[in-house]
Formats: structure tokens, C-alpha cells, sequence
């Protein structure tokens, strides 16, 4: 029996329809629309595409959104006084700057000048900190669609063995320390492989719940993966174009082997992706909240 595709895109339109409804009681309410500005330097093709994305949902959603571009060869200092200034306007309650930047630019230095508050991400080393603690203010997006996701499926996470594919700070890292913690989608055992892990098959084959960032297409094979297993894949690999240009993306899992070991499994594209953008969404009517005293 083939494995039930855990559909992102169908959860995110879900809570997306919920935070428009949020979005519309603020403005009818408090007379306050949630804020966010999204800063690109440069012209990676990747980080145009994430961002229109991005500004698309901030725009159905009724946001007061802004887009930000700036030429590659903007300095470091430009850049932090540009941040500085969107950490003061109380019109925007949450600020982005899409990585990667242009090797010039201190990615960390760029981290750590955006007001925590304003750090709808959830990257500033100050969410980092209260995300390990258990008591999040943002969660990152993608970690945080993740457990959603894992959530709405109905996947018993509780006292699970969960085996995370990779130690980014983006993904890894803090997916792991979200499904360690106390607390719903949660309470589980969780272990993380990663480049230098001497046997990834021998780990992978005990998850009940397998989280795979590693960047590597089709990482996992299906004979890593144990009988019955949750695969959340979270790759997104372009291998080749079509004959008429169209991107073909494989996940970190190689997906048609996948499908006969797992009982449920992310697609790719449609599966974690919508939900990043989705949370991201989430975390900018949270800080809205926060910044005009509004339960």
C-alpha cells in the first residue's frame, strides 16, 4: 500500500484562510494591519523566486508588505543602516532579508541587527536561545511548518523516534530542539545525523519520523528508511530542466521507493515549502499583535 502524500500546500491554504480572517478582524478592530518588509541584495534567480513567493501570500493576506531590492554591490554598512530603519517604522512588525548575501556582507552581522522582535524568521540568536529553553517567541519558518504539519497529519510525535537528516541552524538544528521539547507535536526522542555520522542507514532505519535536510537529491534511499515510517523531505533540488525550461525538483528522498516502506510522506514540490511561507506569514500577525498589546 502506497504511502498518504502529507499535501503542504492543502494545510497552508488551511491556516492561511485562518490568518486572513485575523488579518481582517485586526483592520476592522484596532484599525492595524501586520507589517513586513522583505530586503533582497542582489539577483539570485532562487532567492527572486522565494521572495515574490513570499510577497504574493503578504499580499492575499492584506499585509502591508514591502519589497525591498537593493543592487549586489550594496555595502554592509548601507545594509545595516537600511535594516536600522525598518527596525524603527512601528508600521512594520517584521523584517526579512533573504540569504544567501553577496560574499561582501556578514550574513551573522546582518542577523544580529534585526530587533528580535522584528525577527519573523526566528534566526536572531535571542529566539534561538528562547526556541532552546521552550519558550519560543518566533519559531523559524520551515521547523515551524514542519511541526504543523506533523500535527494536522495526526502522526503521533509523542515518545516517537525521530531521526533528523542534517544540523543546519536553518532546519536541523532547530527542528530537533522543537521536537525534543515539552508540549504538543512534541515530547519525542530525537536524534541527528549528519555528514560525519559513521552509519546514517543504521539511524534512519529506527525513525518512526524521518526529517530529511540534507541537501543531497534522493539522500535517502528506501531501503534507509524502516516500515511504516513519517518522511517529512524537506530538499528541494533542481536536476534538470524540461524541454520547454520548467524546473524538474527532487526531494532528499528518493521519492517512488519511498512511497512503498512509508505510511506517509511529503511531496516535493507542494509538500514543506508552502508551509515555510505559511508560518512566516504567522510569525509577522503574532509580532503585530505583540507590538500594539492586542491578546
Amino acid at each position: 500500500m502506497a504511502a498518504k502524500l502529507l499535501k503542504g500546500a492543502e494545510v497552508a491554504k488551511e491556516i492561511r484562510a485562518a490568518l486572513k480572517e485575523e488579518v481582517d478582524e485586526l483592520k476592522a478592530k484596532h484599525n492595524v494591519i501586520p507589517g513586513l518588509v522583505t530586503i533582497l541584495v542582489g539577483e539570485d534567480p532562487a532567492s527572486e523566486s522565494y521572495v515574490r513567493a513570499k510577497q504574493k501570500t503578504a499580499h492575499e493576506l492584506g499585509f502591508h508588505s514591502i519589497q525591498d531590492n537593493q543592487p549586489a554591490d550594496l555595502d554592509e554598512e548601507a545594509l545595516l543602516a537600511l535594516i536600522d530603519k525598518y527596525n524603527k517604522d512601528p508600521e512594520i512588525h517584521g523584517i526579512l532579508v533573504q540569504l544567501p548575501l553577496p560574499k561582501h556582507i556578514d550574513d551573522q552581522k546582518v542577523l544580529l541587527s534585526i530587533d528580535p522582535d522584528k525577527d519573523v524568521d526566528g534566526f536572531h540568536p535571542t529566539n534561538v536561545g528562547k526556541l532552546l529553553i521552550g519558550n519560543p517567541y518566533y519559531s523559524p519558518c520551515t521547523p515551524f511548518g514542519i511541526q504543523e504539519l506533523l500535527a494536522r497529519s495526526g502522526a503521533p510525535v509523542e515518545g516517537a523516534e525521530v531521526v533528523v537528516v542534517g544540523r543546519s541552524n536553518i532546519v536541523g538544528k532547530p527542528i530537533a530542539a522543537m521536537l525534543m521539547q515539552k508540549g504538543p507535536a512534541a515530547n519525542a526522542t530525537v536524534t541527528v545525523v549528519h555528514t560525519r555520522t559513521k552509519d546514517v542507514a543504521f539511524h534512519t532505519k529506527r525513525a518512526d519520523i524521518l526529517v530529511v535536510a540534507a541537501g543531497v537529491p534522493e539522500y535517502i534511499k528506501g531501503d534507509m528508511i524502516k516500515p511504516g515510517a513519517v518522511i517529512i523531505d524537506v530538499g528541494v533540488n533542481e536536476v534538470g530542466r524540461t524541454e520547454e525550461g520548467k524546473r524538474i525538483l527532487k526531494g532528499d528522498v528518493a521519492f517512488d521507493e519511498a512511497l512503498e516502506v512509508a505510511s506517509a510522506i511529503t511531496p516535493v514540490p507542494g509538500g514543506v515549502g508552502p508551509m515555510t511561507i505559511t508560518m512566516l506569514m504567522k510569525n509577522t500577525v503574532h509580532a503585530c499583535k505583540v507590538h500594539n498589546k492586542i491578546k
